[in-house]
């Protein structure tokens, strides 16, 4: 099993193509034949990235929400409808399609933040602005239940 850490700082060009540092691409490769899919987060302004076969497992358990909930229908149509296959290239770059780019507004300077099974793609501007109310959040005292035995 894949898993990405860290906090990687990385540039994207002018075509929209941004390179996997190098310490994880063996192990894409060798997981997902270099098969990338990027969608959006709903709750922060950035991109989920996931290896296909990690990917494949999120979207049968999306399909499989039943149609007639509307808000399983809106999170359906949100995440697979936004989801994009990528290909990591001979030097581990992948290309982001315009419309991801935008959404999370990607330019030149971006933060690639390992998530144990996927990278969460920030805008370096949209990371500095979050960051800190993030680290004001985790920091107080009020803790949800899932979190309460959980020991650092």
């Amino acid at each position: 099993m894949l898993f990405f850490r860290g906090i990687n700082s990385i540039n994207m060009d002018t075509k929209g193509r941004l390179a996997i540092p190098k310490r994880y691409r063996e192990s894409i490769a060798e997981a997902s034949e270099n098969q990338l899919v990027a969608t959006i987060d709903l709750h922060s302004p950035c991109l989920l990235i996931y290896t296909m076969d990690e990917w494949e497992v999120i979207e049968r358990k999306l399909m499989s929400l039943p149609n007639m909930d509307p808000q399983a229908r809106l999170v359906q149509r949100l995440l697979l409808g936004h989801a994009s296959e990528m290909e990591m290239d001979g030097q581990g770059r992948v290309l982001l399609p315009s419309l991801l780019r935008e959404h999370a507004k990607l330019e030149k300077e971006a933060i690639l933040l390992g998530q144990g099974n996927k990278f969460e793609l920030w805008s370096q501007e949209a990371w500095g602005e979050n960051r800190p109310e993030m680290l004001d959040s985790a920091s107080v005292g009020d803790v949800s239940e899932s979190l309460a035995s959980l020991s650092l």
